[in-house]
């Protein structure tokens, strides 16, 4: 990692500290937006702690930890940067503790970039969904499950902010976007995001509507907010503010978000604008890449843009050839301690009896350390004995896995290749049929 060395004596932080750079497109066999141009591209994103080379992958760390596995191990398997969750942080240890520390990453002793989110995915969670996951499918469950009214909820929504229920110890907190600007600000990540409200496929149009309007208005506090911070924290590296894109499946909704988003300053500070851009919320997995091309067709081409929540290969491909340039998710790690293995061939339950007597890598076509030195009825046996390693070894392997995909997926933008691999990796993953269905997608 290139470590780029802030001198507070010399430098005040300023939005020049952030740079972002396109380099290869995808050819004509790749997307194309509405404007007739190719939309998948590679790049760098340079930050006080370092590069990205996009597109990347972006391992979470949600309190601080990668869980199981240690920062040092991270690097090992290839991840350029890691996001933590602002929320969880605020709660436990604190804001104040973090920065105390010298930011996130001296806390928890990793060098390179890192992202911080803004607390809006519990807006959700907490308040609306009380459930880990985002529903990407409008049919797949009815509404008295994703809004639960009969229960109480954690999070309550007002034009001002967020009210909050400790998950830990039930108090009380509020969050509006200043709140989240100055917490994000203490923890101290090289790219932070806008305080926003993530909704679900569930939610009414008018709820839509109302809520993208909403997450508008306090994007522009965001803006204002941020630069006080900045402007108050010259001892700090600067930190790239992200404007988040919500909207849902609704295609008017997305592009008027995004364009909103895009020429918009603050309110006081009429210079500051956002560094790059988040697409978040509930996106319908079968028009993922749609959606996600109506969003970047609405925003300049010079600015980065991170897809929030995504990491299944399908997804992947679908949103970098829709000109999505990062990602992070909790389901690598997630479903590996839960055993559930990615492979080449497809997902492999690491606790299946068939796995008992495989004295072979778990994915023989893998690099990972897990898989060069471990087989998959030593996984197994962890796995049932119920030993914290086979979390430690899953998630090593669950997060190599999706962190070299995305790296293979940059270099065969640059070699010319993406058509092939898309279809190679999508036809072992899912099946010959599946992979035709999503070339004739792309095309």
């Amino acid at each position: 990692m290139n470590g780029l060395v802030n001198d507070s004596t010399t430098h005040r932080p300023s939005p020049s500290d952030f740079k972002f750079s396109v380099e290869q497109r995808l050819d004509a066999g790749g997307a194309r937006g509405s404007r007739d141009q190719p939309l998948g591209r590679t790049g760098t994103i340079t930050t006080p702690h370092g590069e990205i080379q996009t597109p990347a992958f972006v391992p979470v760390g949600t309190k601080a930890t990668v869980k199981a596995t240690l920062p040092e191990t991270v690097t090992e398997l290839g991840g350029q940067a890691v996001l933590a969750n602002a929320y969880h942080l605020f709660l436990q240890p604190g804001s104040d503790i973090v920065d105390e520390a010298g930011g996130l990453g001296k806390f928890m002793n990793w060098s390179g970039p890192t992202f911080t989110d803004s607390g809006g995915f519990q807006v959700m969670s907490l308040g609306v969904g009380f459930k880990k996951v985002i529903s990407m499918a409008e049919d797949e469950y009815v509404s008295s499950e994703v809004i639960a009214s009969t229960k109480e909820r954690l999070a309550h929504v007002d034009e001002d902010g967020v009210t909050f229920k400790s998950f830990l110890n039930g108090d009380r907190h509020r969050f509006t976007p200043e709140v989240s600007m100055q917490i994000q600000h203490q923890l101290g990540a090289d790219i932070i995001f806008a305080f926003d409200e993530c909704t679900t496929l569930m939610n009414t149009r008018v709820y839509q509507e109302d809520s993208v309007a909403r997450t508008a208005r306090w994007a522009v506090r965001c803006l204002d907010e941020h630069a006080r911070q900045t402007a108050a924290r010259g001892h700090r590296p600067y930190q790239a503010l992200f404007g988040v894109v919500q909207g849902a499946q609704y295609e008017d909704l997305r592009r008027q978000a995004a364009a909103g988003l895009a020429r918009m300053t603050g309110a006081e500070a009429d210079t500051q604008q956002f560094d790059g851009f988040g697409i978040g919320g509930a996106l319908e997995k079968s028009r993922l890449g749609t959606i996600v091309s109506w969003v970047n067709d609405e925003l300049p081409e010079d600015k980065p843009r991170h897809l929030l929540g995504i990491s299944e290969p399908d997804d992947l491909f679908a949103a970098i050839a829709a000109g999505a340039d990062t990602f992070d998710c909790v389901a690598p790690s997630r479903q590996a301690r839960g055993g559930t293995m990615y492979s080449s061939h497809g997902r492999i339950n690491a606790k299946a009896a068939t796995q008992r007597r495989r004295f072979e890598p778990l994915d023989a076509e893998c690099d990972c350390y897990t898989c060069q030195n471990y087989t998959a009825a030593y996984l197994h046996h962890l796995f049932k004995a119920k030993e914290m390693l086979g979390s430690t070894l899953a998630t090593i392997h669950n997060e190599r896995f999706i962190v070299r995909l995305v790296d293979q997926i940059r270099e065969s933008i640059v070699e010319g290749t993406f058509a092939e691999l898309r279809d190679e990796v999508l036809g072992r993953q899912y099946g010959l049929e599946f992979a035709q269905a999503a070339a004739a997608r792309f095309a």
